[in-house]
């Protein structure tokens, strides 16, 4: 590749001399940000939220996982600034692009993200920089959508600039790995395109994993959360037959477990939450329409685990039917907005399905979360509401409580206590002694 008056980005990249760009600075892109910061290398976040913005270059942190002195340490040792400056593109030697991919109303992809982020990307690409992708999406997305747009810039991919595609792996407040110890998997466009991004990426994670191209990357993104997709929703029939059949599933999924080979656990919840799993999947079977292929597997196991917040409805308003009580009109408090616990991410939460079943079966919901204090308007909700604390009169008014997220430092026999209906999704309650038989597993 030509030069530009720079050096070679290999050498660049080497000397951890070389200034990294993070399109979209989210779950994904914040955390991979600091991490290159904090490894050596000069980092510019970019971001079109001006508030989020802001509130970075003050030193703060927007993400509860994430702690203030976190992001103020990566600013004071002047490798991390965020901006919403495109033009400050043309100053990175690398641009990794980690912004959303949800799905159209119509469950296709929706590519608008990528598109709009890649056409600012072009406007200020040059000779010799590396452009990787790391939003989850379709086998093809590199070479076929990104690519014919980077190329508008008149330079070409594999020659004058290398591009390639390494699929983002987190997973919010798991206190056993993070951006740096989670091995990274990297396909390059051509074989240079390669080297130059697993180079760059080894400078930042312990573990680098190297495949044949962008497709192959791109696929086994998909599948690690189209696995998890269907054993989630296996599970979440199996909890529905068991409940027919009087088993605990809880009890069958933990004595199964104890087989040391050839089976991993997997447990039953109110659907499926986060931007990966309930989303991931379509990706995929839209692509495989383009090759006369149905995946009917993954497709059923979207349709199990979207149908679960009914599910969870319909076993609240069969508990308190038994106990003479009707739903309509009833105090039902939601125990949980958070997609998992002990974080505050409700992206494509079930949560808010079932608040909006309830509400439409004529109950007066409230909702509990030590991590969401209110709601905002979000793609396909808007519930207008505000964390209610656990007070005992507000428990004693309560006609009904609905576990949804199991947060640490609920205390679940005080629940249990004051309320007479417990709805549990998630087995918070499995070491609550007293008062079971207020308790209905869903």
């Amino acid at each position: 590749m030509e030069g530009t008056g720079k050096a070679d980005l290999m050498t660049l990249i080497e000397a951890r001399t070389a200034r990294v760009g993070v399109m979209g600075l989210g779950y994904v892109g914040l955390p991979l940000a600091l991490t290159f910061a904090e490894q050596g290398f000069a980092t510019t976040g970019f971001d079109v939220d001006a508030e989020k913005v802001g509130r970075l270059s003050r030193g703060g942190s927007y993400l509860r996982h994430i702690p203030d002195r976190r992001v103020e340490s990566a600013r004071e040792s002047g490798r991390f600034e965020a901006t919403r400056d495109f033009a400050k593109l043309a100053d990175c030697d690398a641009i990794v692009v980690a912004v959303p991919t949800p799905l159209t109303p119509a469950r296709e992809p929706d590519m608008t993200f990528v598109v709009h982020t890649s056409e600012i990307v072009a406007r200020h690409l040059r000779r010799g920089q590396l452009v990787v992708l790391e939003s989850t999406t379709w086998p093809g997305t590199t070479d076929e959508l990104v690519r014919p747009i980077l190329e508008r810039s008149g330079l070409v991919a594999g020659r004058d600039f290398h591009l390639a595609f390494s699929p983002e792996r987190e997973d919010p407040g798991n206190p056993d790995f993070d951006t740096r110890t989670i091995p990274k998997i990297v396909g390059g466009f051509t074989p240079r395109c390669l080297a130059h991004a697993a180079r760059l990426y080894e400078g930042a994670v312990q573990r680098v994993v190297p495949v044949s191209g962008t497709r192959t990357a791109e696929m086994a993104k998909l599948f690690e959360n189209i696995f998890r997709s269907v054993n989630i929703a296996l599970v979440n029939e199996l909890k529905q037959l068991c409940h027919r059949m009087d088993l605990d599933v809880h009890e069958v999924v933990d004595a199964a477990a104890t087989k040391p080979f050839g089976f991993m656990a997997f447990h039953p919840g109110p659907g499926l939450g986060g931007h990966c799993i309930p989303i991931d999947p379509f990706y995929l079977t839209w692509k495989a329409r383009e090759y006369e292929f149905a995946t009917r597997f993954i497709e059923l196991a979207g349709e199990i685990n979207t149908s679960m917040p009914y599910y969870v409805v319909q076993r609240t308003l069969e508990a308190m039917n038994d106990r003479g009580r009707a739903l309509k009109g009833a105090n039902v408090l939601v125990v949980g907005l958070a997609y998992k616990k002990n974080v505050d991410d409700v992206r494509e939460s079930p949560s808010f399905r079932v608040i909006e079943l309830l509400q439409e079966h004529g109950a007066n919901v409230a909702y509990h979360d030590p991590y969401v204090p209110k709601t905002h308007r979000m793609r396909h909700h808007d519930l207008r509401l505000e964390s209610r604390d656990l007070d005992d009169a507000g428990l004693r008014g309560t006609d009904a409580a609905i576990i949804l997220t199991d947060h640490d430092g609920v205390d679940w026999a005080r629940l249990v206590r004051l309320v007479p209906l417990v709805v549990d999704t998630r087995n918070a309650t499995k070491n609550v002694k007293e008062g079971r038989e207020k308790i209905v597993a869903a």
